[in-house]
């Protein structure tokens, strides 16, 4: 019996085969090259040396976020996203860490079409609608992920977080998860929030009344009051949540309270930030005019550094 006459392939579908191929080979290259970095140019020297000159009281900070980095950029071909969770109470750096980072993994910082926010209160803020807000909050990550596979995501906030939401972030953090025509594996995720602030903030108080000078302390001293304020909290967005069931947070950030010195260097930073002179008068008036705790030793910033810009006018 003879060979049987090939069946000619229309020319649409030759289009249609010829774009899937091509998406194919994209999608291979994004994968197993660089090709697909986005713009991505993290510059750790440049992190290490602007957190070293303008993060304030912060060692832990430091040391975890370049840990974490330089980890996470050597592999070539990450197992998962990297995904660190920073913890702290109000004004010690939360935000303003995250925003240094950015500037110093895109030449837009925040600005970046890769750098992607998330509020809780400002994006899903009403608990009757949870289900629907997974939805969305999935096709927003994944799209975004698709777009580029060197996506940073900060999610503030994350104390606020419904709870069970959290969980639609899940399987974008783990080793298994699949988006098409992208390494989703060299992402990173940040999640931001109060939650466990007030246990660091003890346990800072405690160590100090023990003789413990603040720079002492280490990581170990803070995991188990940060696991417990936060992790097993049910009103906390990570309450039963896979994400810690699974193990999936790579690096917990302490953020420790800041003292009366801590504040007088904020003070320094902002004016020469703002260009103006700095006057040794000015510097230590707006660090006494903010309020500290415990009552009785006044040791501790109850607000950090959060409010020291806008004080700054008062008193110049």
């Amino acid at each position: 019996m003879g060979r049987s006459a090939a069946v000619p392939v229309p020319v649409p579908l030759l289009v249609l085969l010829s774009a899937a191929a091509a998406w194919d080979l994209r999608a291979l290259r994004c994968s197993l090259t660089a090709d697909c970095e986005c713009g991505f140019a993290p510059d750790l020297r440049g992190l290490e040396c602007e957190l070293a000159v303008t993060l304030v009281g912060q060692p832990l900070v430091r040391q975890q976020l370049m840990k974490g980095l330089r980890r996470f950029l050597e592999e070539r071909s990450p197992e998962k996203p990297l995904v660190m969770s920073f913890h702290g109470s109000t004004g010690t750096g939360k935000t303003f860490v995250s925003a240094v980072l950015a500037r110093h993994l895109f030449p837009e910082g925040l600005h970046s079409p890769h750098v992607h926010h998330f509020s809780p209160v400002v994006h899903f803020p009403h608990a009757e609608h949870a289900e629907r807000y997974k939805a969305n909050l999935k096709q927003w990550i994944q799209g975004n992920l698709t777009n580029c596979g060197r996506s940073v995501f900060l999610f503030e906030e994350m104390d606020k977080m419904h709870p069970g939401l959290i969980d639609v972030i899940m399987p974008f953090l783990g080793p298994s998860w699949v988006v098409y025509g992208t390494n989703y594996r060299k992402a990173i995720f940040i999640f931001i929030s109060n939650a466990g602030g007030e246990q660091i903030n003890e346990m800072t108080l405690d160590l100090w009344r023990a003789h413990r000078d603040r720079e002492e302390i280490s990581l170990q001293d803070m995991e188990s009051a940060i696991s417990k304020a936060v992790f097993e909290n049910p009103q906390s967005g990570f309450w039963k949540s896979g994400i810690i069931n699974e193990h999936l947070i790579d690096f917990i950030v302490p953020f420790l309270p800041l003292k009366h010195h801590h504040v007088k260097q904020c003070v320094i930073n902002e004016l020469v930030q703002q260009g103006l002179e700095v006057r040794q008068g000015v510097v230590q008036e707006v660090a006494d005019s903010i309020p500290y705790f415990p009552e009785e030793e006044k040791l501790f910033s109850s607000t950090g550094c959060k409010t020291v810009a806008s004080r700054i006018s008062y008193f110049f």
